[in-house]
Formats: structure tokens, C-alpha cells, sequence
């Protein structure tokens, strides 16, 4: 049985992984990752490392999406500002 856990946490760990890569646009590929992120949680936890799980959950479902997240604004606001003022 954990033999079997572990191959669906790898494989969906790699799906998801594949998916980050491949998409395009910035806010999509934020929620791909975070996903991502929830994966390496489910696989840290089939193979008993509680403690990196749980510091998996608040970087990458937390702070990373947040970061990522506010940069984008950012940026986007910034370049909508310089297309106003051309």
C-alpha cells in the first residue's frame, strides 16, 4: 500500500510539475504552482517528513503565491502607467 501512495504522490508531483513549466500566462502558472506546492506536501507526508510538509505549506501555498502575486500587480501597474503617459 505505500508503495503504491508513493507512486500517485511521485507521479502527480511530476504532472503538476510538467504543468508549471508549460504554462504561459503569469497568474495561471501562480495557481499551477501553488497546486504544485500542495503535491510536494501530499508526498512529504507519505514518506513521514512532517516537518518539511508543513514548512511546504506555508512557502509554497503561502508566501511564495503572495510574492509572486504582488510582483505581478506591480508590474502590471507600472506598465499601464507608462502606457498612459506615452
Amino acid at each position: 500500500m505505500q508503495d503504491l501512495l508513493l507512486v500517485v504522490a511521485y507521479t502527480v508531483v511530476m504532472v503538476l510539475g510538467v504543468c508549471v513549466v508549460i504554462t504561459r500566462e503569469p497568474l495561471r502558472q501562480t495557481l499551477v504552482n501553488g497546486f504544485f506546492g500542495l503535491a510536494l506536501v501530499l508526498l512529504f507526508v507519505v514518506l513521514q517528513a512532517p516537518d518539511v510538509a508543513i514548512s511546504e505549506v506555508v512557502v509554497s501555498t503561502v508566501a511564495f503565491p503572495l510574492v509572486l502575486l504582488t510582483t505581478i500587480y506591480r508590474v502590471s501597474s507600472v506598465r499601464r502607467k507608462k502606457e498612459e503617459d506615452s
